[in-house]
């Protein structure tokens, strides 16, 4: 079962695979992505995936060279080439090849890659003990909502995090908690599960969207609302949503325990009731 590439309309073996030095990718960052994965063989939210992504070369004034349904046909057709039992699909847009200039032409051609990789589900210890995060300054960009190549804030996140021999790295801006690194942040208290709202400063994920409709239908309350850093090591219950995390518990921030340092009860509910929907 090989990894899958596809770069411009042609799939091939990553080996292969290869932009030009000019793509303004490379040159300066200036692209989108995103990240999807499969359950039993099939793409999970495909159709979000594939909306967040129209609104992010919206933003950004890119041209976006296929249709949902070409797309969902590519996808579909590297899925089965790779034919892992569950696949990490990685889409990359950007707005093409031409001479390094901080301007661009408006009839540029857009390069598109996309690899399709074995997805490695997280120990079955992190599902079940929850993990530990650090808080850490969000310097990321203005436009936190547009899923752009630009990711040196998260990539310095991620490397503290590693550094400090945890699983995540909680972002901190102005006081207020918006996301982590590579996922969504959701906390419990007094029964209200609590994130950062739509907006700006987060990338608001699909899983995010789908854990709080569940959370909606169970009859949970639930509060798109600030958080504050010092409320945070308060709170009953913290956990991360995204796409490879799926519903994970965070036992310990900073060094402080939350709570009785387990993964809470509305933590598991919803980790249950997206395994269920999705797995």
């Amino acid at each position: 079962m090989p990894d899958v590439a596809f770069v411009n309309g042609v799939f091939m073996p990553p080996a292969d695979a290869m932009v030009s030095i000019d793509d303004r990718g490379f040159q300066f960052g200036d692209g989108i992505y995103e990240v999807l994965r499969t359950y039993r063989g099939q793409p999970f939210e495909l159709e979000a995936h594939l909306a967040r992504l129209d609104r992010s070369a919206a933003a950004l004034d890119l041209i976006q060279p296929y249709s949902r349904a070409e797309w969902t046909k590519h996808l579909l057709e590297g899925i089965r080439r790779a034919a892992y039992p569950e696949a990490k699909i990685y889409i990359q847009l950007t707005r093409g090849v031409a001479p390094r200039d901080h301007a661009y032409a408006a009839d540029l051609v857009p390069t598109v890659v996309m690899t399709v990789r074995e997805l490695h589900s997280l120990s079955r210890s992190m599902q079940t003990d929850g993990v530990e995060a650090i808080t850490i300054e969000d310097i990321r960009w203005g436009r936190c909502d547009i899923k752009s190549l630009n990711l040196l804030g998260n990539v310095f996140a991620r490397q503290q995090a590693k550094r400090a021999q945890v699983f995540e790295a909680i972002l901190v801006k102005a006081g207020s908690i918006t996301e982590g690194a590579v996922s969504n942040v959701m906390v419990v208290r007094g029964g209200t599960i609590m994130t950062a709202p739509e907006g700006p400063t987060i990338l608001s994920g699909v899983t995010r969207a789908v854990v709080l409709e569940l959370a909606r239908k169970a009859g949970l309350p639930v509060q798109e609302c600030g958080i504050t850093q010092t409320d945070l090591y308060g709170v009953d219950e913290v956990f991360l949503t995204g796409t490879t995390v799926e519903v994970l518990a965070v036992v310990r921030v900073d060094g402080k325990v939350i709570k009785d340092g387990r993964p809470g009860p509305i933590t598991q509910r919803l980790a249950a009731g997206f395994t269920g929907l999705a797995g």
